[in-house]
């Protein structure tokens, strides 16, 4: 079990993957006053450089390193790399030491742990931070990237409750919300207002990149297709990780979605007027009503 008093100070935190999530909870963590020092692990070095420069890490280090210092360890690279990691923590995992996640997946990241960390995964609480954007990268790192915002965490039986309130304070601290659900409703409701978002607009852009006539429709484009296509720019490694991580929940939706498309190409094909306007008139609606939540 975790000793840190969630109210006061995590320690030293480990952040693995100092990207626009890692590097801005560095910054908002060091922001909030709860860190002694913040690690980062990763892959580029122009990109923990300019997590250096902007403060949101103190020091680089390896992943076995900093399993072997840090107090709280944050996993924030794409969910397909996060096996490899549990393989490398797992051996300097000391019982004091409490993992978390910015995953947006869960089913697959639980399972992985499971298998990897064995007993250990107790000291795993999967949490997914519902903040981000377009660009990616340190750079576009932000200390109130998460403020306001909501993170869910999606418990493990084998977590202690002292344990799941220290990873929920952790996160509170950073400004989010924390909500708790299991990782199979999590699976399934991001899968449907995430993970297919991402898809339809990349779908989007491919479509008319890959358009003969490409240059001129994209020459064109008014603030709508930008609006739609924004997170198209996203990282096309996560969310090819995401797609094949939570595949059975994406393809369901896709499917459904599918079915909604072919009804309004029917609409316009039978030139019904009427149909295509009440499909319509039910989706404005709904959208007017979400912007009242």
């Amino acid at each position: 079990m975790a000793i840190i008093n969630p109210s006061s100070n995590y320690g030293t935190v480990a952040i693995v993957g100092v990207g626009l999530i890692g590097a801005s909870l560095g910054l908002a963590l060091k922001k909030a006053g709860v860190v002694n020092q913040v690690l980062g692990v990763g892959r580029s070095a122009p990109n923990l450089d300019q997590a250096l420069k902007m403060g949101a890490i103190d020091s680089v280090v390896d992943l076995a390193k900093a399993a072997k210092q840090a107090d709280v360890i944050v996993l924030c690279m794409p969910v397909a790399q996060m096996r490899a990691a549990f393989e490398v923590i797992e051996p300097h995992l000391e019982p004091r030491t409490m993992i978390t996640d910015a995953g947006s997946t869960k089913g697959d990241v639980i399972l992985a742990a499971k298998e990897v960390l064995g007993k250990k995964a107790c000291q795993f609480v999967p949490a997914h931070p519902i903040a981000g954007g377009a660009q990616h990268g340190a750079s576009a790192a932000k200390a109130d990237l998460f403020e306001g915002k909501q993170t869910i965490l999606c418990p493990l039986q084998e977590n202690s409750p002292q344990d799941i309130d220290l990873i929920e304070g952790f996160w509170q601290s950073a400004g989010s919300v924390v909500k708790k659900i299991s990782c199979v409703q999590h699976d399934a409701i991001y899968a449907a207002v995430s993970h297919l978002p991402h898809l339809l607009s990349y779908a989007l852009m491919a479509s008319v990149v890959n358009s003969e006539d490409a240059d001129q429709k994209l020459s064109h484009v008014g603030a709508g297709f930008k609006d739609f296509t924004r997170i198209a720019a996203s990282s096309p490694e996560m969310w090819r990780d995401i797609c094949l991580g939570n595949r059975t929940a994406v393809l369901k939706e896709l499917d459904q979605y599918l079915l909604i498309v072919n009804h309004m190409r029917k609409l316009i094909a039978e030139n019904d007027g009427v149909g295509l306007e009440k499909l319509f008139n039910k989706a404005s609606k709904a959208r007017q009503d979400l912007d009242e939540l």
